[in-house]
């Protein structure tokens, strides 16, 4: 019984040693970094914009085009800006034309409104298959909200009567660009 006794108060006295080990408190650290670069994006909501004429004989088509944007710019150096072009024109021929329109003056043209940070394009753009064209510019450290801004394009086509009737089709292809 005193071994008993004995090897009972030993166990006692051994067992929370066992456990003091495994208890304890250890700090590390880590550190985690992120590099925020500049970033633009943009959502056009419809896949096509329908231009139509109201009102007297042979008022321009109009129609407008809206969409989303996303910008952050540099803090120091940063700009960026969107642009269009008509990447495809008109199609059938024989009706409006951007690059080669029936009659001088024929256009297709657009204003442009952007929200802030975005400095939309000034007065009335006529559309180019040749080149970008500008709709909106953003200066150093330009932050559009975390669910985008708006933008839309207004669009005046001439309504020449020389037009064979029938639909035709452009492709605007919108250009994105944050430094």
């Amino acid at each position: 019984m005193k071994k008993s006794l004995l090897l009972s108060f030993a166990l006692l006295l051994i067992l929370p040693l066992g456990h003091a080990q495994g208890l304890g408190t250890t700090t590390v650290t880590n550190q985690v970094s992120v590099t925020v670069a500049a970033e633009a994006a943009l959502t056009i909501g419809a896949s096509a914009t329908t231009l139509t004429s109201t009102g007297t004989n042979f008022s321009d088509y109009t129609g407008t085009t809206p969409f989303t944007y996303f910008i952050r710019t540099g803090k120091t150096a940063g700009s960026g800006f969107i642009k269009l072009q008509v990447t495809t024109d008109f199609a059938p021929s024989g009706g409006p034309s951007v690059a080669t329109p029936l009659t001088p003056g024929d256009t297709l043209s657009y204003t442009c409104t952007v929200s802030s940070p975005g400095t939309a394009c000034s007065g009335s753009q006529t559309s180019s298959t040749a080149s970008q064209m500008s709709v909106a510019t953003f200066s150093t450290d330009a932050h559009s909200a975390k669910v985008g801004n708006s933008a839309s394009v207004t669009w005046d086509l001439s309504n020449d009567p020389l037009y064979q009737t029938g639909t035709f089709t452009a492709v605007v292809t919108y250009t994105i660009s944050a430094s």
